[in-house]
């Protein structure tokens, strides 16, 4: 019997929708997010119209080849689409998203079993605030299955550890969060080939059918991301974080650990256990640092003085 594939992909439609269902993100939202909930939209539309805010999430799969893989991938999109960004500078329409990259243990896509690899979350993207980030799946405990995603009340920037919220331009707090039940996950499918009345991806009202043209696993970010210890977490876009540089941050401290330094495309990365041994440390170092710089200028001022004195008195 032939399996549907009605986005032409080559993944049949039954394959895609269990990955969607398998790898659905674990959502944390604010408990009095002024948008409610992401929104189902109207199908058949051209303009994006929300028929009811219940917690779909919308996705898209396709395949994917990565360099030096052998075995089959796909890359997953998940789209949390609101009917309003409601945080500063709001506007109508917010489409947000987060990825995963997975692999295929055979050929064989439907008898295959699947495993997460890589996740991103999309925080700001494309601006001057971007912090969107990319972690291995196994960082994050999610190789099997969703990862936590907790998005910012009221801009809706997706961050894949709660500590990050407060990162980019400093205006996302992820606090009085509660998790957001996903009622359904409806299947886009592609750009040329969309499914279940998604009319309204097209729309330039958003960005939707940008998010859908273009990977979230470029080779660049995977490779920088593969040189940092396992459990890190880091910024997708390497130099375009204000005064941030690029910066990973240890998903086992709990906490960010931002830093930055004349190479913007360095990364920084501290261990859990160190963490506060460091900070510490740095904290002495810089205080011993200025309290020797207060007692040099003290030091060069007295002999200063001592010297204007000198040329001033009556020989």
């Amino acid at each position: 019997m032939q399996q549907v594939d009605s986005d032409k992909d080559g993944i049949s439609d039954s394959v895609e929708q269990s990955l969607l269902e398998q790898f659905a993100p674990h959502f944390f939202i604010g408990q009095h997010d002024c948008a409610g909930l992401p929104a189902t939209f109207e199908p058949d539309l051209l303009r994006p119209t929300p028929e009811a805010e219940n917690g779909t999430v919308y996705g898209q799969v396709f395949p994917v080849k990565i360099a030096g893989a052998t075995a089959p991938m796909a890359e997953i999109h998940f789209y949390d689409l609101w009917a309003t960004d409601c945080g500063a500078h709001g506007h109508a329409l917010d489409a947000e998203h987060v990825a995963v990259l997975v692999e295929a243990s055979s050929p064989d896509l439907s008898a295959a079993k699947w495993t997460a690899v890589y996740w991103f979350a999309a925080a700001h993207e494309n601006t001057v605030c971007d912090v969107s980030q990319i972690a291995r799946a196994s960082a994050l405990g999610a190789e099997e299955g969703g990862a936590k995603i907790w998005i910012s009340p009221g801009k809706h920037a997706a961050y894949l550890a709660k500590s990050l919220c407060n990162h980019g331009c400093g205006a996302d707090r992820c606090e009085a969060m509660k998790p957001m039940r996903t009622s359904q996950v409806i299947n886009l499918g592609e750009l040329d080939h969309l499914m279940n009345g998604s009319d309204f991806v097209a729309s330039t009202a958003w960005p939707l059918e940008e998010k859908m043209a273009h990977t979230d696993f470029p080779p660049e970010p995977i490779a920088r991301l593969n040189a940092l210890p396992p459990d890190d977490i880091a910024w997708f876009n390497a130099g375009r974080h204000p005064a941030q540089g690029i910066i990973a941050i240890s998903y086992s401290t709990g906490e960010a650990i931002a830093g930055s330094g004349g190479n913007t495309d360095a990364a920084l990365a501290l261990a859990s256990g160190k963490t506060g041994n460091a900070l510490q440390k740095s904290y002495l170092h810089t205080r011993r640092a200025l309290g020797t710089t207060v007692r040099d200028v003290g030091k060069a001022l007295g002999a200063s003085n001592s010297k204007a004195s000198d040329s001033k008195a009556p020989h």
